[in-house]
C-alpha cells in the first residue's frame, strides 16, 4: 500500500496535547508518524492530503446495529432478521461518513456483519460485538407485552436478547456468546427506560449471577459490560468484577468512587437521552414517563463520574436506521457536545469518543484511537478545528476524509469549497 501523508493546521492525537502544523504518515494498517511537521520524515512519491484538523477515527463505545425504525422493542421479533440486516447494511455507511472507524456494540446484530465487512463484502467500521444482550425473566431484556415463549425462542434464534436465571443458565448464556466469537458479554443489571414493567433503579441479576457471567467471559478474556441505571445494579456490577458501566443514571459519589478503585469506566450514552426527548412523540407513553424522570439525574451522574476521577468512555446507544428518525446511525456525533455541555473540555470529550474506546474491551481491545506510531491507521479528517467547535463533530459534512485500517473509505471536498462549486 503506497505511503500516505496528511497535513494538518491541527493534529489532535486522541490522548495528549494538539499540534499546530502536524503530520501524520500512514503505512499500510499502522501509523508511521504522528507529530510535528518539523520532525516529520520525508515521503518521496507519498499520496499527500491536507486538512484543518486531522485526529483518530471516533468510538463508539455503546451502539447497537438493530435495523429498528421504531422506538418501541416489541417490534424486534415482529420484523425478519434479514429486513433489519439490509437497513444495518446503510447504519454502516452511515457510521463510516460520520467519522466512526470503530463501534463496540452492546448487543445486536452486529455481529452478524464482522466477517462480511473484514472480508470486504459491505462497508462499515470495525465492529467489536457483545452479540445478545443477556437479560433475566422479566428485566430489561425481556419484551413484557409478548408471550413469554416467543421472547425465548427470539432469543435462541440469533435475535438481540437472550433470558437467563439462575447461576448456571446464566454461564450457559454467556457460551453461547463467546461461541460466536464475541469480543464483550453485555449484561441488564438493572431495570430499563424503553422496557415496560420494570424500574430503572431496581438490581435484576443476583449477585451470584452476575459472578457466574463475569467468571466465565474472564476466563475467555472477555470483559462484562453492564447495562446499569440504579445504584444497586451498580454495585452489584462492580462486586462481581464487571469492567463497564453503561449509563450510570443514579451513580453517586460512594459508587463513584467504587468505579474509580475498581478501574471501572463510565459509558455514557447522553445522546440517545436527548434525542427521544427530543423526539417523544415516537416513544410508547410508559418510556415517555420514565425518560422524563432520569434525564436530568443522568446528566447529573456524568458530572459526579468526571468530578470524582472516574474514566469516562463516550458511546451513544444510537439504534435506529434512518436519518429521518433521532437517535439513528450518522448522529453518533452528538455526543462530544453533549459530554462538553456537561462539564468535560472538548480536549477531554474527544479523548473519551477516541482514546477511551479500546479500553472498555478490556484484553480485547485494539490498538486503536490514537495518532501514534504503530497504532492502527483508523484516522480521519475535517475542515474545521473540533477543539474550537465540538459541535462539528456532529455533522457528518464536515467529515472530509475517513481512512480505515490505512484504506481512504470517504472523500469529501471541505464545505466551503462545495459552497463555491455550487455558486
Amino acid at each position: 500500500m503506497t505511503l500516505q501523508r496528511i497535513e494538518a493546521e491541527r493534529l489532535i492525537p486522541g490522548s495528549g496535547q494538539p499540534v499546530d502544523d502536524g503530520v501524520v504518515i500512514l503505512d499500510g494498517e499502522t501509523i508511521s508518524y504522528a507529530g510535528p511537521a518539523s520532525s516529520a520524515p520525508g515521503t518521496p512519491g507519498a499520496d499527500t492530503v491536507t486538512a484543518r484538523a486531522v485526529m483518530p477515527g471516533m468510538w463508539d463505545a455503546h451502539g447497537h446495529f438493530m435495523g429498528l425504525r421504531s422506538a418501541d422493542f416489541n417490534v424486534l421479533p415482529q420484523e425478519s432478521i434479514p429486513l433489519r440486516s439490509a437497513r444495518i447494511v446503510t447504519d454502516l455507511r452511515r457510521a463510516l461518513d460520520a467519522g466512526f472507524t470503530s463501534v463496540r456494540e452492546t448487543g445486536g446484530l452486529g455481529i452478524n456483519f464482522v466477517q462480511a465487512i473484514e472480508e470486504g463484502s459491505v462497508e462499515g467500521p470495525a465492529i467489536y460485538a457483545a452479540g445478545t444482550t443477556l437479560s433475566t425473566t422479566g428485566g430489561h431484556g425481556d419484551l413484557h407485552s409478548l408471550p413469554h415463549h416467543w421472547v425465548v425462542d427470539f432469543g435462541h434464534l440469533g435475535g438481540e436478547f437472550r433470558l437467563c436465571d439462575g447461576p448456571a443458565e446464566c454461564a450457559r448464556a454467556t457460551r453461547e456468546q463467546l461461541r460466536r466469537n464475541a469480543k464483550l458479554i453485555k449484561v441488564c443489571a438493572s431495570g430499563g427506560v424503553l422496557s415496560e414493567v420494570d424500574h430503572p433503579i431496581h438490581q435484576q441479576f443476583t449477585d451470584a449471577e452476575l459472578r457466574a457471567i463475569v467468571e466465565v467471559a474472564g476466563m475467555a478474556d472477555r470483559i462484562v459490560a453492564a447495562h446499569c441505571h440504579g445504584k444497586p445494579g451498580i454495585m452489584a456490577a462492580l462486586e462481581a468484577g464487571v469492567k463497564t458501566i453503561e449509563h450510570g443514571t443514579y451513580l453517586d459519589e460512594e459508587a463513584a468512587v467504587a468505579m474509580r478503585e475498581a478501574g471501572a469506566i463510565l459509558v455514557t450514552t447522553r445522546t440517545i437521552f436527548l434525542e427521544l426527548l427530543d423526539h417523544g412523540h415516537v416513544l410508547p407513553e410508559y418510556a415517555l414517563t420514565k425518560l422524563r424522570a432520569t434525564v436530568d439525574r443522568h446528566g447529573e451522574a456524568i458530572t459526579i463520574a468526571k468530578e470524582n476521577g472516574v474514566t469516562i468512555a463516550a458511546g451513544t446507544d444510537v439504534a435506529m436506521s434512518g436519518t429521518d428518525l433521532p437517535d439513528s446511525w450518522g448522529r453518533n456525533g452528538r455526543e462530544v457536545e453533549l459530554l462538553v455541555e456537561l462539564g468535560l473540555t472538548p480536549l477531554e470529550a474527544i479523548e473519551a469518543i477516541t482514546a477511551l474506546g479500546p479500553a472498555t474491551l478490556g484484553p480485547q481491545g485494539p490498538k486503536s484511537g490514537v495518532l501514534a506510531e504503530g497504532y492502527d491507521a483508523d484516522v480521519i479528517v475535517l475542515d474545521e478545528d473540533p477543539l474550537a467547535d465540538v459541535s462539528i463533530l456532529a455533522q457528518p459534512d464536515h467529515v472530509t476524509g475517513v481512512w480505515k485500517a490505512g484504506r481512504r473509505v470517504k472523500t469529501l471536498a471541505p464545505a466551503s469549497d462545495r459552497v463555491l462549486s455550487e455558486a
